[in-house]
């Protein structure tokens, strides 16, 4: 498919899904969105016009043991849902008003083992930042190409397949489950649908599927080649269904309500503002950062960038070219418990032109993501500098892998601006830095955490009268030379390190 066409494409099959726009009940009802992250659950509560009335949050644990191990308790994200469900639902503004749909967004590649017909969890829900079992991918790396063409994805330990192969092979509850025919595996969103709906449905979403390395986007199934390689049988795996499908009925105290929507975190996001725009692109900054533009289906991936899965309502699906930068949020993180310095408010108070001087930073926390896939890359500082000039060097090195992320998805057609959501929206450095480097428009909207919002707009229908987010600053690109040269100078650092 040449760009012209493929461009055209897109633009025709979102014109079409604006057609198909139609309001879940009447406009007085409200919309729940359930919104489990690595950090919390969320439940929030949108009325008619597509405004957030109310909203509860229950943290959540993440256990590391080692550089390679990261998992969650299951129970603790399902219970964590399910008391930021109550708590919204039984609000002053949920009082004596139909909540007429919900919608369930969670971060994709955790995987989970579980019994499915009583809901008991099997395994610990291994995150997508887990990169156990990477080892086992070498075998395949013959055929990493074939896998890329059928799944979009590069070979990486942060997707679920090898995590899943683990689990069977080194988990005695779960292969006694599988000998039983009582096992069911596969994504995080999968188990909570599960165990939260009163039906027990054994399903998935395209987005969460999409990310186990064993789905194909163009075919909507699970590939049999990969399942053999893997070693994971088909019939543990839930059958997989539109985005906005009949999933069940959540029960939350007396209310029964039907959830409309299950997707990943990432998709829902680019749904915040609405219906997408095939010349913008989508940056969702948190724990990691995620940049999206629409593409077609059958489009294959530009080298080094992913293909995922945005959306599907069963006779359309649009899919989304995205990067990965897995050190956002999580590299500040890394950088606090070397420092005195209060990061957080430091990232915060970080505005204006790039200072003269500064480090520069190695960003390779939780491995260097696209478009290098690096799973051991380095995570140093080249040069001296005090800690807050460490701080500024950790924001740019994101804003430096924004900005090469960037290029690439310019090579499948113009941009005209980058819309930025999520935690790290709120840093005017990083906003203003990647707008001056890519010299695109940065819009930052008011509304901050996107993918409850665009949840909520999935499982609602996809309303027409869903008012979009004000727009709370544009971020004009400016040239500054001593940002321009120290990025010159990572990038020639990161080649030299085989980047």
């Amino acid at each position: 498919m040449s760009l012209e066409v493929e461009l055209d494409w897109v633009a025709r099959e979102l014109a079409a899904l604006r057609h198909e726009l139609r309001p879940a009940g009447d406009a007085g009802g409200l919309v729940l969105a359930l919104d489990q992250g690595g950090h919390a659950s969320r439940a929030v509560l949108f009325d008619g016009a597509g405004r957030d009335v109310a909203e509860a949050r229950v943290p959540v644990a993440t256990h590391r043991d080692g550089p390679d191990r990261v998992e969650h308790d299951p129970d603790e994200l399902l219970t964590s849902l399910r008391v930021a469900a109550q708590d919204v639902c039984g609000s002053a503004a949920a009082r004596g008003r139909e909540i007429v749909a919900a919608g369930l967004a969670c971060q994709r590649s955790t995987v989970v083992c579980w019994d499915r017909y009583d809901g008991r969890a099997l395994s610990a829900a291994i995150s997508w930042q887990d990169r156990r079992d990477a080892g086992f991918l070498e075998q395949l790396r013959p055929r990493a190409g074939w896998v890329r063409e059928r799944t979009g994805l590069v070979l990486s330990p942060h997707y679920g397949a090898n995590k899943l192969r683990w689990c069977l092979e080194m988990l005695p509850a779960v292969r006694a489950a599988a000998t039983a025919e009582r096992l069911a595996a596969g994504p995080l969103s999968s188990f909570l649908l599960c165990c939260l709906l009163e039906e027990r449905p054994v399903l998935v979403d395209p987005s969460n599927a999409a990310r186990t390395l064993l789905f194909d986007p163009a075919t909507q199934t699970w590939v049999p080649e990969l399942l053999a390689a893997f070693g994971i049988p088909a019939s543990v795996l839930p059958r997989p269904v539109p985005t906005v499908h009949g999933y069940g009925t959540l029960r939350v105290g007396e209310r029964r309500i039907p959830l409309m929507a299950c997707t990943g975190d990432q998709a829902a996001a680019v749904f915040a503002h609405g219906e997408l725009e095939p010349d913008q692109a989508w940056l969702n900054a948190g724990t990691g950062a995620f940049l999206q533009r629409a593409i077609a289906a059958t489009a294959r991936p530009t080298d080094g960038l992913l293909k995922s899965v945005l959306f599907s309502n069963g006779s359309r699906v649009v899919c989304s070219l995205e990067g990965t930068i897995n050190g956002a949020a999580s590299a500040l993180d890394w950088l606090q418990t070397r420092v005195a310095l209060d990061v957080p408010r430091a990232v915060h108070a970080l505005h204006g032109r790039a200072p003269a001087r500064a480090p520069i930073f190695m960003n390779g926390v939780g491995g260097l993501g696209s478009p290098w896939w690096k799973p051991d890359f380095p995570v140093e500082f080249c040069g001296e500098g005090e800690e807050l000039e460490r701080v500024i060097a950790v924001v740019e090195s994101m804003a430096f892998m924004i900005c090469v992320n960037l290029e690439l998805m310019r090579e499948a057609g113009p941009l005209a601006s980058v819309v930025i959501t999520g935690g790290l929206a709120r840093s005017d450095y990083l906003c203003q830095a990647v707008a001056g480097l890519t010299a695109l428009p940065v819009d930052r909207p008011e509304l901050r955490e996107a993918t409850a919002r665009g949840t909520a707009f999935l499982a609602a229908g996809r309303p027409a009268h869903w008012q979009a987010p004000p727009l709370e600053r544009r971020f004009a690109p400016a040239a500054d030379g001593v940002l321009a040269a120290r990025f010159r100078e990572w990038r020639a650092e990161m080649s030299r390190r085989g980047a």
